[in-house]
């Protein structure tokens, strides 16, 4: 995509991918992604603020071309992950009077991943600041968001943040701004996703962040991924809210069904709960979207794990999730589990429990049966849907 503006002296000459379908072979990507490079021109010195995906590498190369740009004096590396450094070592060969401007952490990192030599670096340390003539760059680390080496970067005057991986979204679009309406809903969308499956873990590192952006009170933030942000205070406010310890009323119901046992519990639990005025979302994992499930749990006051018993634990799809749900470590503040077995259930709830020990939950008493469930089960899912509705109101009120 060709270079865009985003103030005086600064540019977009970033990478669209519009079809990319999965990063990390983990996270899908619904909307594609992008990847955010930018360039500052100060009246003695010119700064590139990151790279892009190796394989995406030409459209860096190009924008730099036919934006005619001569000389690059500083790259800036706020975070290592490839799909920001990985063009470095190539700009380098096209810039090599450049230098590659880092914290300590970034550099051993890049080194590690990309061969580089020790002479290219320029290291900064925390709120050290960088001359670019009429314009000055500052340097923030920012810890674990989500990489132990990330930093922040701002230009000064500009009052424009570049902040690597926080606040971004997964979105091919060829909109550089957040501005229109037509698009708003969707960047709220992809950003709340893009939390969910990668900032969601360090939530409690993200809370003095925000307090630096809140001090800095940048009228631009500029991530790595998606579209350049003007409308600053919607997406803080939603980080403020999603990073909170509040809850909503909403019960994600994970589940696995083989002979649809557990189906018709999980079927059967989530009428009684919606009939009880609780928000409900079950999820098949063996068809769903993970990435949806993970933005529900953003908020999310509780959760149900639905499993038939597979020879001696719970099905492998779920403990899959149960796994990924302990990395997450979301702020629901209940869970439970139900499901079917033939022989030895309580090995389930042993397997799903001894998987989740990152999540600080109030347990409440399972409902396991044997087979299909009869009158009596049913009987026991009610009472459990009364106490999951007590809890829910205990935690959301």
């Amino acid at each position: 995509m060709a270079v865009k503006k985003i103030k005086d002296g600064i540019y977009w000459v970033g990478a669209i991918d519009w079809d990319r379908v999965i990063f990390d072979e983990l996270v899908t990507l619904p909307e594609g992604t992008s990847y955010n490079s930018y360039i500052v021109f100060g009246s003695e010195k010119t700064a590139l603020i990151d790279t892009v995906e190796p394989y995406k590498g030409e459209e860096l190369l190009r924008n730099l071309k036919e934006f005619k740009v001569e000389k690059i004096d500083y790259i800036i590396s706020n975070h290592a992950e490839q799909d920001h450094s990985g063009m470095i070592p190539e700009i380098l060969k096209l810039y090599p009077e450049a230098k590659v401007v880092t914290n300590r952490k970034c550099k051993d990192m890049l080194i590690d991943f990309l061969n580089l030599s020790e002479d290219v670096f320029l290291v900064v340390e925390d709120k050290e600041v960088l001359s670019l003539g009429n314009k000055t760059l500052q340097f923030f680390m920012a810890p674990w968001v989500h990489w132990p080496e990330t930093m922040f970067t701002y230009a000064v005057e500009d009052k424009v943040l570049f902040t690597c991986d926080f606040l971004g979204s997964h979105i091919a679009t060829s909109e550089l701004f957040d501005t229109s309406n037509g698009n708003r809903a969707k960047i709220y969308l992809e950003t709340k996703r893009y939390y969910s499956e990668i900032m969601m873990p360090f939530r409690n590192f993200i809370k003095k962040h925000l307090a630096l952006i809140d001090e800095l009170k940048p009228d631009i933030l500029a991530p790595s991924h998606g579209v350049v942000i003007k409308d600053t205070e919607s997406v803080l406010n939603a980080y403020k809210k999603w990073i909170s310890d509040k809850v909503d009323p909403l019960i994600v119901i994970p589940f696995v069904s083989m002979h649809e046992s557990t189906r018709c519990m999980v079927e059967f639990l989530t009428s009684e709960l919606c009939a009880r005025g609780v928000t409900v979302r079950p999820y098949n994992l063996i068809t769903a979207d993970v990435g949806n499930i993970a933005m529900d749990l953003v908020d999310a006051a509780g959760i149900v794990f639905a499993s038939p018993t597979v020879l001696a634990g719970a099905h492998p799809a779920v403990i899959s999730f149960a796994y990924l749900v302990n990395a997450l470590k979301p702020k629901t503040k209940l869970a439970t589990i139900i499901g079917s077995y033939g022989w030895g259930g309580l090995v389930t709830v042993k397997h799903i429990k001894e998987t989740l020990k990152n999540l600080k939950v109030e347990w409440i008493e399972p409902v396991m049966v044997k087979g299909f469930p009869k009158d009596s089960d049913f009987e026991k899912l009610k009472e459990l849907a009364d106490k999951i509705v007590e809890k829910t109101k205990e935690y959301t009120e």
